[in-house]
């Protein structure tokens, strides 16, 4: 039996033992599993936020109780049918989890965990306060669910509903993860800057994940309502945050799978203690807190990806390699490209550019035009401004002086995104790929911008069509690089050298009119820049232009058709290689001599040689 077969026959057996599960199983084992599948759709939403995400909440419990809340509300104040209350909590909790987010998601560091303990603590308090939520009491009497005359009052009869909505949202985000919005989701933990060098908005992407998991831990808080029907705050504190955020830890935040096995896993081992600690002490009750954290301590000694991850690496051992998480699809019709400028016409006209960084001048009055065609060389000395020059014409810096224009459009003021989508793709002198996503995914990912499915659609399989364009697309650019035979391999385990050919696929994905590249030759063997060079002339043969930044000079002199040379922020010189290399200030320059003076308050720079003259 190959993995995948072997993956899809445990799924099975898994579905029909809980299928048959309440014909076996006391109604206190049953009403047992449906706590851990409500505490599994919470699981879900912080695995994706957090575990996945990379953004801390220790106020998930607020979401379950504003949705139990306000279906509690709306059913028992107002008669309305538990199903509208499944709809009016579902508003109510996604429209506060975008107004948090708005407010809370730009902070950085430790500054936004301790803000969602803020929340997480004030919207409890806000439950125990209001009269019409009957205050500390809380509200009684709330209706069962119904489907026609088939009333859901019994623990057996609601677990049905409730493990079939929680295999319903896993399957809903197994999707979004396989999907463009979930690679811009997987990227997050890699920075801003990463997402904004493929056209998309890193904060828009954490939003929409901080929602899509209030909104699973509303689906739950519903339930819960329903399920138990009475509510009060104590259920939605700050305790039960944190409760839920081991859950996830236990059972494994980077897995889905975590979600369900580390809810099973807490609330199994609490009932236990529970029901043990009494015979042994008449302090069970105090003595529960400290079991339970020494055994929670133990676990993560030992499986410090949580229990999932503790099994998955037990199985790769085992067993064969897992099961790739992409399809291969049949050949899909090509992504629509932009059109190419005619050979020699303008592309990036930079002007008078200046940065200065307090009192010290990085680039000074650096001006320079790269035509259509071209493949154009941006080298100078360790410290002489040229990462600094590749961060002022992608965004990712703002520009204190001068202005830049790319394809006519005055590009200064624009974010790194904006810039993206216009037509220039870059790649980074220290190599941003996604270490635990295959190589398909990270350069997929660079065609981010040229496609526009989102992440509901992506739930619902509704972006089948465009997925498998941007897969198409992605293997596309794996055989021009050559790693075509190793597209389900993951980014982490190449060498040095191949993760930078690999972001250059990532930046040829986007259908680039410039490629911007950080040093690409660095740590390739001579045979890998060969390729790389080969690679880079058919580039300008296709009509692809290219500025590169590179140390190692024999690999640029034979590649580029002119070089910018630059030396404490100020352009050196400009003009062939062979003119260049013949330079007198440019070789003093590289070989320590006495170079042109630097400006006035210009940034030091060491003499060092970073490549030879040849």
């Amino acid at each position: 039996m190959n993995p995948r077969s072997r993956y899809l026959a445990m799924l099975g057996v898994v579905i029909v033992a809980f299928a048959i599960a309440p014909t076996l199983l006391s109604n206190f084992s049953v009403s047992l599993l449906n706590d851990i599948g409500i505490g599994a759709l919470v699981g879900l939403g912080l695995v994706l936020l957090t575990g996945i995400g990379g953004a801390t909440s220790f106020g998930q419990a607020a979401f379950v109780g504003i949705a139990a809340y306000a279906t509690a509300w709306i059913t028992t104040a107002h008669g309305a049918s538990p199903w509208l209350g499944l709809l009016f909590a579902l508003v109510l909790t996604g429209v506060s989890a975008l107004a948090i987010g708005l407010l809370t998601l730009r902070l950085g560091g430790h500054f936004l965990p301790l803000s969602t303990i803020a929340w997480g603590l004030s919207i409890p308090l806000l439950f125990g306060n209001v009269e019409a939520f009957g205050r500390h009491t809380g509200m009684s009497n709330i209706p069962p669910l119904t489907l026609g005359a088939w009333s859901l009052v019994d623990p057996r009869s609601i677990y049905y509903l409730i493990w079939t909505l929680v295999g319903l949202a896993c399957l809903f985000s197994y999707n979004v993860l396989q999907s463009r919005a979930g690679r811009a989701i997987r990227s997050l933990r890699g920075g801003s800057t990463l997402l904004a060098s493929v056209g998309a908005d890193a904060f828009r992407v954490r939003l929409m994940l901080f929602v899509m998991a209030a909104l699973l831990a509303g689906l739950a808080g519903w339930l819960y309502a329903h399920m138990n029907r009475f509510v009060s705050p104590s259920p939605f504190d700050l305790r039960a945050s944190i409760e839920y955020l081991l859950m996830v830890v236990a059972g494994g935040l980077g897995q889905l799978s975590g979600a369900l096995v580390g809810s099973a896993l807490v609330l199994i081992m609490k009932n236990g203690l529970q029901d043990l600690l009494p015979l042994l002490s008449q302090s069970g009750g105090q003595l529960e807190a400290i079991v339970f954290a020494a055994l929670f301590i133990v676990l993560l000694q030992q499986a410090r990806g949580g229990l999932m991850g503790f099994i998955t690496r037990w199985a790769r051992r085992r067993f064969a390699p897992p099961v790739s998480n992409v399809v291969d699809l049949a050949p899909a019709e090509p992504l629509p490209r932009r059109s190419l400028p005619a050979r020699g016409q303008p592309v990036l006209s930079v002007k008078g550019a200046v940065k200065r960084f307090g009192g010290l001048v990085a680039v000074n009055d650096v001006s320079f035009d790269v035509v259509a065609g071209e493949i154009v060389g941006l080298i100078g000395p360790n410290g002489a401004g040229k990462s600094t020059m590749f961060n002022l014409l992608t965004g990712t810096l703002a520009m204190t002086q001068g202005r830049v224009e790319f394809l006519g459009t005055d590009i200064s003021g624009l974010t790194q995104q904006r810039i993206a989508r216009l037509g220039m793709a870059r790649t980074f002198q220290h190599v941003k790929l996604r270490p635990h996503m295959s190589l398909l995914d990270n350069v997929a990912l660079g065609a981010h911008a040229r496609a526009g499915a989102g992440l509901m659609a992506a739930g619902l399989r509704l972006d089948r069509r465009e997925e498998a364009q941007l897969l198409a697309e992605a293997r596309h650019q794996l055989a021009r690089i050559g790693l075509a035979g190793r597209a389900h391999e993951l980014a982490g385990s190449l060498p040095l050298g191949t993760q930078r050919i690999l972001e250059i696929a990532r930046a040829l994905a986007a259908d680039p009119v410039l490629l911007v590249l950080d040093e690409p030759a660095a740590g390739l063997r001579r045979p890998e820049k060969r390729a790389l060079g080969d690679l880079l002339r058919k580039l300008r043969e296709e009509g692809v232009t290219i500025l590169i930044v590179e140390h190692d000079m024999d690999f640029v002199m034979k590649l580029v058709d002119r070089l910018v040379v630059m030396n404490f922020g100020s352009k050196l010189v400009e003009g062939s290689p062979a003119a260049v290399r013949a330079d007198e200030r440019v070789q003093a320059a590289y070989l320590g001599g006495v170079a042109a003076a630097p400006a006035p308050n210009a940034a030091p720079a060491g003499a060092a040689t970073d490549g030879r003259m040849a």
